[in-house]
């Protein structure tokens, strides 16, 4: 048995181990039942719950969820409107969140799918500094798109 201290108060039956800890207004905790002998402390169990639950809830507030972003462009997209996009898209990376950049083509847009490529292949090269294109540019239906994730943060720090 371990008082509320931390010092063993050594082998005692369940009964005495039950008085001491009301002596002390105090709960009996089971800690180490496969023990030979089983392991009890003494301890305000309320508080105990009450401080685990405070210690899951500040490591929830820490993490950081990765969302995956999306920018949709189309082939004629103009300069200052791609310059726009872009700055948007670096934002995202800034953040930790993977990003998805779409070229949609419509009608006759589907015979130059090259231009969308090579709008895909401009974007993650100026995000080159930031970001890593995880897949090559890829045609689905009338959709062409790559995925862009954020370097590690130590790297960026780096290049600054």
């Amino acid at each position: 048995m371990i008082s509320e201290t931390g010092e063993q108060l050594g082998i005692m039956s369940s009964e005495d181990a039950l008085r001491v800890a009301e002596e002390r207004d105090m709960d009996l905790v089971l800690i180490s039942p496969q023990a030979k002998p089983p392991v009890c402390r003494i301890m305000d169990y309320g508080k105990f719950r009450f401080e685990q639950t405070k210690k899951e809830k500040e490591a929830r507030k820490n993490q950081h969820t990765i969302e995956v972003k999306e920018i949709r462009m189309s082939p004629g997209i103009g300069d200052n409107d791609f310059n726009t996009k872009l700055k948007n898209g670096q934002k995202f990376l800034m953040d930790g969140n993977r990003l998805k950049v779409t070229v949609r083509f419509r009608g006759r847009e589907m015979a130059h799918t090259n231009i969308g490529e090579q709008l895909l292949r401009s974007f993650a090269e100026q995000c080159g500094e930031i970001a890593t294109m995880d897949k090559n540019p890829k045609l689905e239906g009338r959709n062409m798109s790559i995925f862009l994730s954020p370097k590690a943060p130590d790297k960026q720090a780096n290049k600054k």
